[in-house]
């Protein structure tokens, strides 16, 4: 059985806190997760570009890479680590997904206001790895929905609010109804090829201007 590929192909940054501390047995483990790891993205078609260490360099190698997703392999506290990536993904966030062995409350809460799209505790195997990522994408994906549109929501609001002081100063002006007020500065914008808003946003600067 042929293994599933990942469609459309990503690229994607492993980004690794370091070679930390323990003995033989704890450094053999960690190899082993970080080898369970690729395995799983490279039989699922995943393109890994990199794999980083979780340095003050972080932010500016993700800059410059510019990955579609980001994979944190972390077996205990990754905090320091999600500081550098939340000042590589404070401009243009990404998906990211950490695989840990840490449990605590705290952590999860804090990877959570880092912008984690997925903490996944224990249990790695190569067969997981892409489900995973499908999840975390499919998360991301949808809250960039509902940022977005949040945002187009607040500005329309805010628009409107413009549009409804630039009438009001016409009504008063011009002593005219909220009808024909609302009338002038539309064709007042279409005179000028400009948004309701935008036109209504200069009637308040120049009245901002003389005061």
């Amino acid at each position: 059985m042929k293994p599933a590929r990942a469609s459309p192909k990503l690229r994607i940054v492993v980004v690794n806190p370091g070679p930390g501390a323990g003995d033989e047995y704890a450094q053999a483990a960690r190899s082993r997760r970080g080898a369970t790891l690729r395995i799983g993205l490279l039989e699922s078609g995943y393109d890994i570009v990199a794999s980083l260490p979780a340095d003050v360099f972080l932010p500016e190698r993700i800059a410059q890479l510019q990955p579609d997703l980001i994979i944190v392999d972390s077996e205990s506290d990754a905090r320091d680590v999600l500081e550098h990536i939340v000042l590589a993904t404070r401009e243009e966030p990404r998906p990211i997904v950490l695989f840990t062995d840490d449990q605590a409350p705290s952590s999860v809460e804090a990877a959570m206001e880092a912008g984690v799209s997925a903490y996944i505790v224990a249990g790695l195997q190569p067969e997981r790895v892409k489900p995973v990522l499908d999840v975390a994408l499919a998360r991301f994906r949808h809250e960039r929905k509902l940022l977005d549109e949040l945002s187009e929501t607040r500005q329309k609001l805010a628009e409107r609010k413009v549009v409804e002081r630039a009438k009001g100063l016409l009504m008063e002006r011009y002593r005219l109804s909220e009808e024909q007020a609302f009338q002038k500065l539309r064709g007042m914008a279409m005179n000028k090829k400009l948004k309701l808003a935008e036109i209504a946003q200069r009637i308040l600067d120049v009245e901002d201007l003389l005061g």
